[in-house]
């Protein structure tokens, strides 16, 4: 699956290209955005996998944003000009639709897209290797029950210890294989493998009990298939 959000200024487009995001099953819409501020802070927390993005926006335009990310995700860029493709190429761009966006178009867009985000995600390791108390210490993902923020601090708590490093929890989440990891709550990311049972909004995992926030609960229900 593709997580992905929309950042669009004109409801009446945003509208069309969420109907489009909806009826693909690949993508998993996160949200919609109406100005690169309100995208640039939920960017700031949470991963996607590809941003359809307008570019002339009031206040900051999509280049703009893509200049502010923490990480870079795909970005398919959505405009009714074209004298911005040269930039676009230079943001490495992945995709440039122009509008009116037809569904032929966007479909070709996806397909496009699939196998670069596959193969990114196949290319993550298995081992993740974190600094603590001065040295490098290499942690398989199968032994990490859960990944929690603590200050300025990380906390991974494995099946025999647990270990502290300097790090924010997002760069943490940009090394752990989606697969099997799923952020719950804006603290804590857990081993979906590990979970114990699952009570109203919170996750057992052995003897620690992790709550799951009201903005994460969808993604959650939906990552575990939960019906």
């Amino acid at each position: 699956m593709i997580d992905c959000i929309i950042v669009e200024d004109e409801k009446i487009a945003a509208q069309h290209l969420q109907r489009l995001v909806e009826q693909e099953n690949s993508l998993v819409l996160h949200g919609v955005f109406f100005n690169a501020t309100d995208a640039l802070n939920y960017l700031s927390e949470e991963m996607v996998d590809l941003i359809f993005l307008d570019i002339e926006m009031p206040e900051a335009t999509g280049f703009d944003l893509l200049d502010q990310l923490p990480y870079r995700p795909h970005v398919i860029l959505t405009t009714s000009k074209t004298e911005y493709a040269f930039t676009a190429f230079q943001y490495s761009v992945t995709d440039y639709l122009k509008k009116p966006i037809t569904i032929p178009r966007f479909k070709e867009s996806i397909e496009k897209i699939k196998p670069l985000i596959s193969k990114q995600k196949t290319n993550l390791s298995n081992d993740i290797f974190i600094k603590t108390d001065g040295k490098l210490i290499c942690l398989h993902n199968n032994d990490i029950r859960f990944v929690e923020a603590v200050g300025d601090y990380v906390k991974f708590v494995t099946d025999q210890k647990t270990f502290l490093s300097l790090a924010t929890l997002k760069s943490i989440e940009e090394k752990l294989n989606p697969d099997i990891f799923l952020k719950v709550h804006r603290s804590y990311i857990v081993n979906t493998k590990k979970i114990t049972d699952i009570e109203d909004n919170t996750i057992l995992m052995g003897k620690n009990v992790i709550p799951i926030s009201k903005a994460h609960r969808k993604s959650v229900m939906e990552k575990l298939n939960i019906i």
